[in-house]
């Protein structure tokens, strides 16, 4: 699974030259496994260009700063994230998303995220990035799937604004940021099981 897509648009340096919109992802996948492995106040340009493979002049020509590249990079951070979920039924869709998010826990993008957890608290740009990018793609995914539900007359109205809809996540959520403990898929199945989907079903009209 792609960790990070680029966008359509080229931009351009600011000398005017063309960039090369491949190695946007490259540079920004080299960036992701660099903060799980010295988190952001240990970041640096010539290390992002050590481990992209590329010369530092284009890490200058794409990002000023350090932080203008952790923003830029958590800005378009997995917006797979956003695909759409619909296998035809309530309970396979969170599943489906549960799962998923299972894999982004454990993937790139959710070790570079909570490495990121303790400077955000005084980088308000990177915390604006976060809420604008890839946390603001799960909301758009889960709201889909939840309209889709009161579609097919699975659930009420109202469901995605609900404290239901928040909880779903919250212990994988618990495990991955707060007690350290293994978020997995075995976990995630449990967590369906005995937690989420009894709960959905109740509401059922």
């Amino acid at each position: 699974m792609a960790v990070v897509t680029t966008p359509d648009t080229v931009r351009t340096s600011r000398g005017g030259r063309p960039r090369d919109p491949s190695r946007d992802g490259v540079i920004r996948e080299a960036i992701l496994r660099l903060l799980g492995d010295v988190g952001y106040g240990a970041l640096t340009m010539d290390a992002v260009a050590a481990e992209a493979g590329v010369g530092k002049a284009t890490i200058y020509r794409r990002w000023r700063t350090k932080q203008d590249l952790v923003v830029d990079t958590i800005a378009v951070m997995n917006q797979t994230l956003a695909a759409p979920v619909d296998t035809g039924s309530m309970e396979s869709d969170v599943r489906e998303v549960v799962h998923r998010m299972v894999d982004i826990i454990n993937g790139p993008v959710g070790t570079a995220i909570r490495s990121l957890l303790p400077s955000m608290q005084h980088q308000p740009a990177l915390t604006e990035a976060f809420r604008t990018g890839p946390l603001q793609a799960w909301r758009d995914s889960y709201s889909r799937m939840w309209a889709q539900a009161e579609e097919r007359g699975e659930l009420p109205p109202g469901m995605s604004q609900s404290v239901l809809a928040e909880s779903t996540t919250a212990l994988l959520t618990q495990r991955w940021l707060l007690t350290g403990e293994p978020v997995t898929h075995e976990y995630a199945d449990e967590v369906l099981a005995r937690v989420v989907l009894p709960l959905l079903q109740a509401q059922h009209p």
